[in-house]
């Protein structure tokens, strides 16, 4: 048996200590606690887009992967149809914003903003040329939660 000094025996256990409240802190979300506001948004949300003369649907899904990283997907439907994996998102709070490519023009990417509330958001969308960072169309979007993840 190894045998430590009270000191280093404190300093020990502070660490250990502080290693596991993480690990503690995940576990008593999933134990009944409130998640964190960005873990609230996780699920699927579906709803329309218009805007640039024309219209569809809109559905936005907010999932982690199973490292844990956040892995957002747009399908859209209407003229044009596509889906896209977001490159980029920032959560925070009730907002969001997002980039993706633009699936049938790899020259161009839509950039989202959305404000969630409650179990709906509305947003805006913004298409732009990669190269000259130029909008070329516009508009907004919304949806209401569809299905929650856990």
């Amino acid at each position: 048996m190894i045998r430590i000094g009270g000191a280093v025996r404190n300093q020990f256990l502070v660490g250990l200590c502080l290693l596991t409240l993480p690990i503690s802190g995940t576990a008593a979300q999933r134990d009944g606690q409130k998640p964190t506001p960005s873990e609230q948004l996780m699920g699927t949300w579906s709803g329309t887009w218009d805007g640039a003369g024309s219209s569809g649907g809109f559905e936005l899904t907010l999932e982690r992967d199973k490292d844990g990283a956040l892995a957002v997907k747009v399908s859209v439907t209407g003229e044009p149809t596509y889906k896209a994996t977001l490159k980029t998102v920032a959560l925070e709070g009730g907002k969001m914003n997002a980039k993706y490519d633009f699936p049938p023009d790899d020259a161009a990417e839509v950039i989202l903003a959305a404000s969630f509330e409650g179990e709906s958001a509305t947003g805006t969308w913004s298409l732009r040329e990669k190269a000259t960072g130029n909008e070329v169309a516009s508009g907004g979007w919304k949806v209401t939660r569809k299905t929650q993840r856990e």
